[in-house]
């Protein structure tokens, strides 16, 4: 099972649709002290690199481009997603062909040194080895810089380094740099014992926690529940969620879901493939579940943030996104 999300990078062709902005209450050094002190009610967005094969004028130009359209929303910060080849975990044909990505770390270093807050960089630490990453946590500013540390796509992947040394690596080289993991709701379906999973990497010094996409609002609450309740017994008090949202303007951008893990409830597909207009219904139901999943957290008093992603590079699907984050934005306290 992957640990990690995957999308499309914004084009330079794409254009985000721009939002009028509340000011921004948090500043960049305050949204990470924000996160290391429990707290939630945060507004992120998250985006692939461009591909490896892209022209250098061609990367900063999307860079340029994603940066203006997405500084009106005012969001409290990005991810920035390291994609990995996952068809050892899934051997199913990949809807979409797999395209090597720059290395989200070089992304941020060379091409977005203008995004004003803090960047989450996702590192699948089984493409690194152990000095490369030494080298980069070393070189990072935890006033601008988190990481999601991801492990290996599956058990039978011969990674260069293990998830467990990756965290080693990061408390004994920059333990200020905060410190995230991968909560997948679906795991917890199957196997019963993700909160379990959560709480051994918060051990490990894991600060916050974001999840692949939400389509399945019962997988996510039951998580959440069993992790809250399961927090409590020991004393331990719990991380943000961030929990990530998008949306499906095709059957096609469905598949490739269904194909990175994500579980879409039979309900919701049939909604899809009969809807007049797919895109706007996905966005009316991923509002609906987000807000619903927001009013339990804070019923329970789980910290929660929202990430907003595209999967798709289709400029409508990529406007969606854009929209969705502003009005989810809306609903944070």
């Amino acid at each position: 099972m992957p640990e990690e999300a995957a999308t499309a990078p914004f084009s330079a062709q794409s254009r985000l649709a721009g939002a009028p902005g509340r000011p921004n209450t948090l500043s960049r050094l305050n949204l990470i002290r924000r996160i290391e002190a429990g707290q939630g009610e945060f507004l992120v967005f998250a985006l692939t690199p461009p591909r490896l094969a892209t022209e250098r004028e061609q990367v900063q130009d999307i860079a340029n481009t994603t940066i203006a359209r997405l500084l009106p929303l005012n969001l409290d910060g990005l991810i920035l997603y390291d994609i990995d080849d996952e068809t050892e975990r899934n051997p199913a044909e990949r809807p979409f062909p797999f395209m090597p990505t720059l290395d989200p770390a070089h992304y941020l270093a060379e091409h977005l040194a203008a995004w004003p807050a803090p960047v989450v960089v996702y590192r699948a630490v089984s493409k690194y080895a152990p000095a490369e990453l030494r080298s980069w946590l070393s070189a990072q500013d935890p006033t601008r810089v988190m990481t999601v540390l991801v492990g290996a796509p599956s058990s039978a992947t011969a990674g260069r380094t293990s998830l467990a040394d990756a965290q080693a690596l990061r408390r004994d080289t920059n333990p200020a740099v905060s410190l995230g993991g991968v909560a997948i709701p679906e795991r917890h379906t199957r196997r019963e014992d993700e909160h379990l999973r959560l709480l051994a990497k918060q051990e490990a010094g894991c600060r916050f926690f974001v999840t692949q996409v939400v389509y399945d609002i019962n997988a996510a609450k039951n998580l959440v529940s069993d992790y809250h309740y399961e927090c409590q017994a020991r004393g331990v008090p719990p991380v943000p969620f961030v929990f990530t949202f998008s949306v499906c303007g095709s059957m096609r951008t469905l598949e490739f879901l269904r194909w990175l893990g994500v579980d879409v409830p039979r309900w919701i597909e049939n909604d899809l493939a009969h809807a007049t207009d797919p895109l706007e219904a996905s966005y009316e139901q991923a509002l609906t579940t987000a807000t619903e999943l927001m009013a339990y957290c804070r019923t329970l008093g789980v910290p929660l943030g929202i990430n907003v992603e595209s999967v798709s590079i289709r400029r409508v699907e990529i406007e969606a996104s854009v929209r969705l984050a502003e009005q989810l934005r809306a609903h944070l306290h």
